[in-house]
């Protein structure tokens, strides 16, 4: 991979970013990687492969990334998603869907689907316990249910740990951009996947060596 190499990490205000972008920094290291967590338009646009982290409501998340440098950051952005590796974290994956139930909350629409609520009352997990929203924890997570593993899974086994913070999950539109489900009182999709576009539920950066593997395979991953 070229010295000139660059991941953006979008900071538009709503992001977990010291601990997305340590994690992205550790692993870019040994291939020669340049991480920038940055809000500027030009950085975003000059970088090679891009990072949305999110956090917090979802609304408040699509406000401040439409909204950023007069909506230039927003544009650089979307102009990313048309060719360059983008990786969605947690809102960040919510967001690139149509619409949530969190506020009642339009998406970006690149990622057919819709954000729903757990609707979990009455259901007892296999100990008898009741089981709590937002689901927040490890759990387990199916690679690509509907068809061959998607290339950023290389190395990682199936049914591997990943960590969850989260009251609302996806519902995609098509089976096949469904690249990851976990099962907590129903099963859901936790990853989901688009031509040069990936994304997760889940936290990587929380997610021990796993994590790091994602995101390590992030950083080679030439759709």
């Amino acid at each position: 991979m070229s010295s000139t190499s660059t991941v953006a990490v979008i900071d538009y205000g709503m992001g977990n970013l010291r601990s997305v972008s340590q994690a992205v920094e550790h692993v870019a290291r040994d291939l020669n990687v340049r991480v920038v967590v940055t809000n500027d338009p030009a950085e975003v646009r000059a970088a090679s492969r891009i990072v949305l982290p999110g956090q917090g409501h979802m609304r408040d998340c699509t406000r401040e990334l439409r909204e950023a440098h007069g909506g230039e950051l927003f544009g650089a952005f979307m102009d990313a998603t048309r060719s360059k590796p983008v990786m969605g974290v947690c809102v960040g994956m919510q967001m690139l869907l149509d619409h949530s139930e969190e506020g009642d909350t339009p998406g970006l629409g690149l990622i057919p689907g819709k954000v729903v609520k757990f609707r979990l009352d009455g259901l007892k997990q296999p100990d008898g316990s009741r089981y709590k929203v937002p689901q927040m924890g490890w759990n387990r997570v199916k690679a690509q249910p509907f068809g061959a593993p998607h290339p950023m899974w290389a190395g990682i086994p199936d049914d591997s740990y990943f960590y969850f913070v989260h009251s609302y999950h996806a519902v995609v539109e098509h089976p096949e951009h469904a690249a990851g489900e976990t099962e907590y009182g129903l099963r859901f999709t936790c990853a989901v996947a688009r031509d040069n576009i990936f994304a997760t539920q889940f936290h990587p950066e929380k997610s021990a060596e796993h994590g790091l593997a994602l995101y390590r395979n992030f950083l080679r991953w030439q759709p």
